[in-house]
């Protein structure tokens, strides 16, 4: 297959060209519908004009159906999407990129995704669907799933489907909230995985930053109890990685903190910690919920961040705690790379 396939490129390059151009337009569809032409135009950086015969070829296809809603992918071009993303992957390069990646990174599993959330938001949604598509596939009857918040855990819970591997599954929040916008806390991506799957849930009410005495007072309460023991039960995280200095800013951090991350020279932030390009922890926040410890005795932890301005914070990450499965772009795949070579 990779000598065919090596052969194309030289001897019909232009070919290779619309063939991915199509997958990408059919793979927006997808991601967006129902969608119009001038939305899909829009998020695809190219004309109406342009997108006009590029839809009226797929829909002579039969995979793609237009109504007065908008645009859907059919069945069919589900079906086809599905076939020809391995081979999408081996005729661009993903393939060997994702083990670059996994070999320079420490990694049992990397996956990435075409294109630059940094550049598209419609790419944060691709990596969403591979988050919950890798779920599926590595769900256990009667598992605990710890949640963590953010924009690509939502993007995850949002691609998420009825699923006879997950009606089983209990989704609990990771830790508390940063008071920001509901749909972006643990709490909520929580409850939105388990309603999409047919799982159960449990919510944690308590805030992300706590003094040392509000922090002992807390943890003592019997229902936030019970859920941290649910939590060290739990067999995988999903998670996303921050940027340090923007995580510290949500966080409304004083000014010696940034001055801190600053002086340290932090890149990333998970679960509460806060790291430099060396994979060195420079800051803990007082949290309740999962600690990096707690990491290590899980089957799986499920890292979903991507951009290329991502890249230092999820180098650092992994360098500091994860050894299990990336799920990223081609923006920061390229540029972890680049800044590591």
């Amino acid at each position: 297959m990779k000598s065919l396939l090596d052969l194309q490129k030289k001897l019909l390059p232009d070919m290779l060209e619309v063939m991915r151009k199509r997958y990408e337009t059919l793979r927006h569809l997808q991601l967006m519908q129902p969608v119009g032409r001038r939305s899909l135009a829009a998020a695809m950086g190219t004309t109406e004009r342009i997108l006009r015969a590029e839809v009226d070829f797929l829909r002579m296809q039969g995979l793609v159906h237009v109504d007065p809603l908008g645009m859907r992918v059919t069945q069919q071009g589900a079906e086809l999407l599905a076939e020809m993303e391995p081979l999408i992957k081996e005729l661009f390069g993903l393939t060997e990129l994702e083990e670059m990646l996994r070999r320079r990174l420490g990694l049992r599993r990397v996956i990435i995704v075409t294109g630059d959330a940094d550049q598209s938001e419609w790419v944060k949604k691709e990596m969403g669907r591979a988050g919950a598509r890798l779920l599926r596939e590595e769900a256990r009857p009667g598992q605990v799933v710890a949640v963590a918040g953010g924009t690509t855990v939502a993007a995850v819970a949002e691609m998420m489907a009825p699923s006879p591997q997950l009606k089983e599954t209990t989704f609990v929040p990771a830790r508390g909230g940063l008071g920001e916008a509901v749909e972006l806390e643990a709490n909520y991506i929580a409850s939105l995985m388990a309603k999409k799957t047919g799982g159960s849930y449990r919510l944690m009410h308590v805030p992300d930053q706590l003094s040392e005495e509000t922090y002992r007072t807390v943890i003592r309460e019997p229902h936030i109890r019970e859920v941290l023991e649910l939590l060290k039960t739990a067999r995988i995280a999903v998670h996303g990685i921050g940027g340090a200095m923007e995580m510290a800013a949500r966080r409304k951090s004083s000014p010696e903190l940034l001055r801190h991350l600053r002086e340290t020279d932090a890149v990333g932030e998970a679960f509460g910690y806060y790291f430099n390009r060396r994979g060195e922890i420079v800051h803990k926040m007082k949290t309740v919920g999962i600690q990096l410890d707690d990491l290590q005795r899980m089957e799986r932890i499920i890292s979903v961040a991507g951009g290329a301005s991502k890249a230092d914070a999820i180098a650092a990450f992994c360098a500091v705690a994860c050894r299990d499965t990336l799920i990223t772009d081609e923006g920061a795949a390229r540029a972890i790379l680049a800044s590591e070579s």
